[in-house]
């Protein structure tokens, strides 16, 4: 039997692993430019954040890459995988294990007999029995080959959901840190449009005194401040809501968190894009559902491995002595050595159903890399699209800003100089604060874009050659 076995040692239960194909574009769709990258799974991804030139937002970053509950959360399930491959290749090698018994007891003469020409007696001895025993299971079907790939590729699949987790914080972290700088800016442009607005109301009010404009003059000045200082209040309260989502992915209770206000201009940095192929290369959430085909696939051949016998061998041994001091006499030794197998014959088709489900198992793992692998594609192209458009966006918002100044100073020296009437300057004025406050939001948005597509792209990239520069 055990000859036999040996022959059968060479069976291959698992099939051969092949990464599935996906229709990858030879190109992206979107305008450049764009500066061209060499891309490498060695090379680190971050610390990208850095590229937007902000101490305040570095800081932050770095704060919860060490403190941040789900990280640890991630990187402890990543010791979890470690420790489970440790499990699973331990199987592979024989179990050595040694034991010791010292007892006194006592044997009753009521007993059952042996045979009825042997009367028992009843005894009183000690027992000093230690033991060793070696037990090792031939991998036959090689279950236990397959259970430790498929822990191996959980490993590695645990290492990029790691990274994914932390690709994700960085970018929650950054895109609600320029969400709230940019209603800093926001928060500026009304300040500034309230002093004007509160200089215009005076103005009014000194010309009503003077009979020369109504009292609807200063009325609908008046309501324009009232709506401009309710506005204040509304983004105070945003402000106020995304400093605490910060405070809670940097580790810290949201009462102890303060962000001062800055308003200082912020330029994103010129992204890297490469080709599409690049983008698997990189993300690691493509990484990781990869990796979880191989796992899925090793599967298969533990499923598969059930069909052929199961041999394990076994050697024990030990002393066994009533005297102490005979315990380690040659008769006192006692061995034994032997291969156990087992084979199911009849199961009612439980393995076979087993191994359906672990086929069905690694196809549900490719139809989810092949989802990922297009969403990566989308959320590329949604970022490169979103770029330009918010670009032009942007460049043309400060060409209004710039029109509305002319057309608020003309307004208000019209007024001042009485050919005009206060309703061309309030309407000058609401424009020249909605052109600002645009301009604002644009370019938070680009900011926040610009952090969406360093995260669609896999994180930092580092240019051959360069110090990481963009």
């Amino acid at each position: 039997m055990l000859l036999a076995s040996l022959g059968l040692s060479g069976c291959v239960t698992a099939p051969a692993y092949v990464k599935p194909e996906v229709m990858v574009p030879p190109s992206w769709s979107g305008e450049g430019p764009w500066r061209a990258a060499q891309p490498a799974d060695t090379q680190p991804k971050g610390p990208w954040w850095e590229r937007f030139g902000d101490a305040d937002l570095s800081a932050l970053e770095q704060q919860a890459m060490s403190a941040n509950q789900t990280l640890a959360a991630a990187q402890s399930r990543l010791s979890q995988a470690r420790a489970t491959l440790g499990v699973n290749a331990a199987n592979s090698m024989p179990q050595v294990g040694a034991g010791l018994r010292a007892q006194r007891l006592e044997i009753s003469a009521n007993r059952p007999l042996t045979n009825y020409a042997a009367p028992n007696w009843q005894t009183i001895q000690n027992d000093y029995v230690p033991t060793f025993a070696v037990n090792y299971e031939i991998d036959l079907a090689e279950r236990v080959k397959s259970l430790v790939d498929g822990a191996r590729a959980s490993l590695e699949q645990a290492g990029a959901d790691l990274e994914n987790t932390r690709l994700i914080l960085a970018a929650d972290l950054a895109s609600s840190y320029f969400n709230l700088r940019a209603l800093d800016s926001e928060l500026d442009v009304l300040t500034r449009s309230i002093a004007l607005q509160q200089s215009s109301l005076e103005l009014a009010i000194q010309r009503h005194d003077l009979g020369v404009a109504s009292g609807l003059d200063v009325a609908q000045q008046q309501a324009l401040l009232d709506t401009t200082l309710t506005q204040v209040d509304i983004l105070k309260r945003q402000r106020a809501q995304l400093e605490h989502a910060i405070a809670t992915l940097v580790g810290t209770p949201a009462p102890l968190f303060v962000l001062p206000v800055k308003v200082s201009p912020m330029k994103p940095p010129l992204i890297p894009v490469g080709i599409p192929s690049d983008v698997l290369q990189r993300r690691p959430d493509v990484a990781s559902a990869e990796r979880a085909m191989a796992a899925a696939n090793a599967q298969i051949g533990v499923a598969n491995a059930a069909f052929y016998p199961s041999l394990n061998f076994g050697l024990n041994g030990g002393l066994d002595s009533r005297l102490f001091s005979e315990v380690m006499n040659g008769p006192s030794i006692f061995w034994s050595m032997g291969v156990s197998a087992t084979q199911t014959l009849f199961d009612g088709g439980r393995i076979q159903s087993n191994v359906d489900f672990t086929r069905a198992g690694f196809e549900v793992a490719v139809a989810n890399y092949r989802r990922v692998v297009l969403t990566a594609m989308q959320e590329v192209e949604d970022g490169i699209s979103s770029v330009n458009a918010i670009d032009r966006a942007y460049n043309q918002a400060q060409k209004a800003i710039e029109s509305n100044r002319r057309v608020l100073q003309i307004a208000f020296d019209r007024y001042h100089g009485g050919i005009a009437n206060s309703q061309d300057v309030i309407i000058a004025q609401q424009s020249q604060l909605n052109s600002e406050r645009l301009a604002a939001q644009l370019l938070g948005q680009r900011l926040l874009t610009s952090v969406f597509l360093v995260k669609a792209l896999g994180g930092d990239w580092q240019a051959s050659g360069s110090s990481g520069a963009p």
